[in-house]
């Protein structure tokens, strides 16, 4: 019997090939360390819950807000590793196989390199805001140029912020035109 080229399962690759196509594998343990780098994530955002709920009647309400943006924080930190963690995986290294599970996340039925770039720009984008804004709260609080924040400081996060969105918008156009590009072909 001839084995069905269209059934992947029946394709032998050569040496060299297989041995490449191997080494995707070798970034299973990148995604193994985000996992633990995840778990690092929850422990610090369970310590300032703790330091905000047992002083929160110390706490002025700027000092709670600035407490609750680190913990926006680091929600948007871990979900960035989510998105690295799950739309890596699945992009470079294997199938998942979630098809039809309940809890199979909605974005991850059409991720790609190009959407998991975009998508991990935005996370980029929103993590880059809320340090911004505590900046700029932190920086109303203490009047410049005093503590950490400085005038110098708040401009270059600024201008930070604003090539993040720039590169965000650079990478969703250039997504966007390959695209096309493929559709027309």
């Amino acid at each position: 019997m001839t084995p069905d080229p269209t059934d992947r399962r029946s394709i032998q690759l050569k040496p060299l090939p297989m041995l490449i196509f191997s080494s995707r594998w070798l970034q299973l343990p990148l995604y193994v360390g985000l996992i633990f780098a995840q778990c690092v994530y929850v422990f610090l955002f369970l310590k300032e819950l703790q330091h905000l709920v047992m002083h929160a009647w110390e706490f002025t309400e700027q000092q709670i807000m600035l407490v609750v943006l680190g913990l926006i924080d680091v929600v948007m930190i871990s979900n960035l590793l989510v998105m690295v963690i799950v739309g890596g995986y699945e992009t470079f290294v294997s199938r998942l196989g979630l098809k039809g599970h309940r809890d199979e996340p909605e974005w991850l039925s059409h991720v790609n390199a190009g959407i998991l770039k975009v998508k991990l720009a935005m996370a980029i984008i929103g993590i880059s805001s809320i340090h911004l804004l505590r900046t700029f709260i932190e920086a109303g609080s203490l009047g410049l140029p005093t503590g950490r924040v400085t005038e110098t400081g708040v401009m270059w996060q600024t201008i930070i912020h604003m090539a993040f969105i720039l590169s965000a918008i650079g990478i969703a156009w250039v997504d966007r035109m390959s695209q096309q590009a493929q559709q027309r072909h």
